[in-house]
């Protein structure tokens, strides 16, 4: 709608800055210096005052938008059109190729055929863009005036996240996690990672880096189980993930720095906003796929002209006018997923072959080869794998493996509050296998006495432990019998069976974002010289947020619209963690096992009783430098001073 700004036309029409903002700054090369130049806030300095409607430079109300992918980042595409740009809902259209919206965020199924859930997300209280959304999206179940974010707040303040049982090994004994178990050396190879500069490391994998003694540690073992990283995945992606989550290292090994939603990730999040979206006139049409854009070159830059779809076997063309603005989701991680049951397999044999050429890669493909703008997509779709897991889920009745489950809970499974607090990692494991049980019912309508417990594992190429077979080649009873033996419940496995409905899923491109890359793999999110395109989801570049989170989909999907509406209006860059002290000192010190690091002793003597006391990690009596050489130098120079002024 166009809005009236007459009161303000003599501040805007002599402004520097209205109109040409930058509106996805870096904190990364920004210097945080105040000066007379400066009117928009840092690049991250987060807060309240982000969070003003940006003024649009035109009226865009009979702007039409076509979003191609219905998942998180196009949805949040589709929301700061209507907030931020005042797009009418009505003038949004998402066009899907599946029969239900939210992408790679699922959840279906029932108690009696079996749930399923392809994945999940482990959540961070400083995801600024996620919540930023759902502080205004209602609520599923809190009356008016509630939001989602309301409830996931109540929810996490008053049951805290936690695990006691994070490892487990020798067929069921819970193991001791309490240690990274980093040497000095490895220690020292992460400290040098952090200090490098991100145009360094292109194409360089996380083994071809660290030594073995790192890979073999309980920190990778951690690390590589809660994130989904392998030895050969990305380590520029690795360096970026240690600066995003820097403030959550101390709470790793009992994932204590997490937070997690009453349901499963679609009912969360893809319902509550599918509904507001839906409330506010926006179209989705499903079961329609987009294979490609027609691009019209001009002096002026790119200018999408059609989409060339294909609904029920028919081809037809989508015609955009000028004005109308397209957002295309990249390359998919859920593309291509095949299923399984209890007495099937979902997909015997990794074939390459195959690799890439489903719709959800084809369209960017498609893009790729009209311009070296649009990237590089078969550096990440064309070796599966290197790519892929399978994960598992499992609606279980009563048996022998709930019991068993009650033993690593935090809480009683049936009482609604957490359970194992996030993952279970086997490490003696061949598949490396991991399961986790979240609050439950993890369902709206699931049954009381019903539990859903989801499993996965990284090394899929290897024979299990007890059933000699590959993970994708294993029926769900197999993979639940490889579970049982882990356990210490192989004797018992057919009761666990009988009780215990399986539904597998093999993903061949579900970690294709952590491949090795190189600066232009990826697309900008407004790809240069396009006018009226952005590109969402886990594939295009940002400055310092990483893969697989619903944060960065978010962000894509928030700058695409701020960039191609040119607002005047910024996205903040991600929580500033890594360049706060406190935090520093407090992840070098849990990297170290929580022995003090170099130079502690006397920093903690020099800060005793002072302001800032608190910046240093709190550590039990026996933990402290009691007599460390740098003490005793600073008493003896204190002594000494003290005589000379005397």
């Amino acid at each position: 709608m166009k809005v009236d700004t007459r009161k303000f036309d003599h501040i805007l029409e002599t402004s520097s800055k209205y109109g040409h903002v930058n509106q996805a700054p870096n904190g990364n090369t920004e210097t945080p210096i105040n000066t007379a130049q400066r009117s928009m806030p840092f690049a991250d300095q987060l807060g309240n005052y982000q969070r003003n409607i940006g003024l649009p430079t035109q009226d865009f109300s009979q702007s039409k938008v076509y979003i191609v992918g219905s998942g998180i980042a196009g949805m949040a595409a589709a929301y700061y059109f209507i907030r931020d740009g005042r797009i009418p809902g009505e003038n949004i259209t998402f066009i899907e190729q599946l029969s239900v919206e939210g992408g790679s965020l699922d959840g279906a199924g029932n108690a009696k055929e079996g749930y399923i859930v392809r994945g999940g997300r482990e959540m961070d209280m400083t995801y600024e863009n996620l919540w930023d959304i759902f502080q205004d999206i209602p609520a599923l179940e809190l009356p008016s005036p509630y939001s989602v974010l309301d409830e996931y707040r109540l929810l996490n303040d008053n049951d805290p996240n936690y695990s006691k049982s994070r490892f487990i090994h020798q067929l069921g004994e819970i193991q001791d996690f309490s240690k990274f178990g980093l040497s000095k050396k490895d220690q020292m190879a992460l400290i040098k990672l952090l200090l490098k500069k991100k145009e360094d490391l292109d194409d360089i994998s996380i083994e071809q880096y660290f030594a073995s003694s790192f890979l073999e540690s309980n920190f990778w073992t951690f690390w590589r189980t809660m994130f989904a990283f392998e030895n050969w995945h990305s380590l520029l992606e690795f360096k970026l993930y240690m600066h995003r989550f820097l403030h959550d290292i101390d709470g790793l090994k009992d994932l204590s720095a997490l937070v997690f939603p009453r349901y499963n990730q679609y009912d969360t999040f893809v319902v509550p906003l599918r509904k507001h979206l839906v409330d506010l006139g926006v179209q989705i049409q499903l079961d329609t796929l987009v294979e490609d854009l027609e691009l019209h070159s001009t002096t002026k830059g790119k200018q999408v002209k059609s989409l060339l779809v294909k609904q029920g076997g028919l081809q037809t063309r989508i015609p955009v006018n000028e004005h109308d603005f397209v957002v295309v989701t990249t390359g998919s991680m859920t593309e291509d997923t095949s299923y399984g049951t209890n007495t099937t397999v979902p997909m015997p044999q990794i074939d390459n072959a195959t690799s890439g050429k489903s719709p959800g890669w084809a369209l960017w493909k498609n893009l790729a080869a009209k311009s070296p703008v649009f990237g590089h997509p078969e550096k990440f779709c064309s070796t599966i794998e290197k790519s892929s897991w399978e994960s598992a889920t499992l609606t279980c009745k009563p048996s022998p493996l709930i019991n068993k489950l009650k033993e690593y809970a935090v809480n009683d499974p049936y009482s609604g509050k957490t359970v194992t607090g996030g993952i279970i990692t086997i490490t003696d494991s061949k598949w490396l296998m991991s399961f986790t049980c979240n609050r439950q019912p993890h369902f709206p309508s699931q049954p009381d006495d019903i539990l859903v417990l989801w499993v996965y594992a990284l090394f899929m190429d290897k024979e299990g432990n007890y059933v000699k077979k590959t993970m994708p080649a294993c029926t769900g009873n197999e993979i639940l019998t490889e579970l049982c033996y882990h356990l210490g419940l192989i004797d018992q496995v057919d009761k666990v069976i009988e009780n215990t409905i399986v539904r597998t899923a093999y993903m061949p491109y579900i970690t294709s974002m952590f491949m090795p890359r190189a600066q232009g793999d990826r697309p900008n999110i407004v790809p240069e010289g396009c006018l009226n395109l952005g590109l969402v989801g886990q594939f295009v570049e940002t400055h310092n947020d990483v893969v697989f989170t619903m944060e960065s989909s978010v962000r894509t999907g928030r700058i695409a619209v701020y960039q191609l509406l040119n607002l005047n209006k910024q996205v903040p860059d991600i929580f500033p963690s890594q360049y706060d002290i406190r935090h520093l000192l407090k992840a070098a010190h849990a990297l170290n096992d929580d022995q003090p690091i170099v130079g502690e002793g006397l920093l903690r003597k020099f800060l005793q009783g002072t302001y800032y006391e608190h910046v240093l990690p709190v550590v039990e009596k026996n933990k402290e430098e009691s007599n460390s050489f740098f003490i005793e130098q600073y008493e003896k120079a204190k002594d000494w001073f003290k005589k000379v002024t005397s």
